[in-house]
């Protein structure tokens, strides 16, 4: 299983989580919550009501929100 990530386009932190997943070669899907409405409940739900990207959930369900010590508030 693939890791998620959750995301929104304007935030720098999602754009630096995406492009370590990317340079290390990991295989992952991304969500833009702003776009998907259901990615978003689910990040929601994940993130134990944080609304703050990105969130990470590797694949044996452990879920990182922020990306080094920072993140979007949404």
């Amino acid at each position: 299983m693939p890791i998620e990530l959750y995301t929104t386009s304007g935030c720098p932190y999602s754009a630096e989580a995406r492009e370590d997943l990317e340079w290390r070669g990991v295989e992952f899907v991304e969500y833009d919550v702003e776009r998907d409405p259901e990615a978003y409940e689910r990040m929601i739900g994940l993130a134990g009501g944080e609304r703050t990207v990105p969130v990470i959930v590797g694949e044996d369900g452990s879920v990182q929100v922020g990306w080094m010590g920072r993140g979007c508030f949404i």
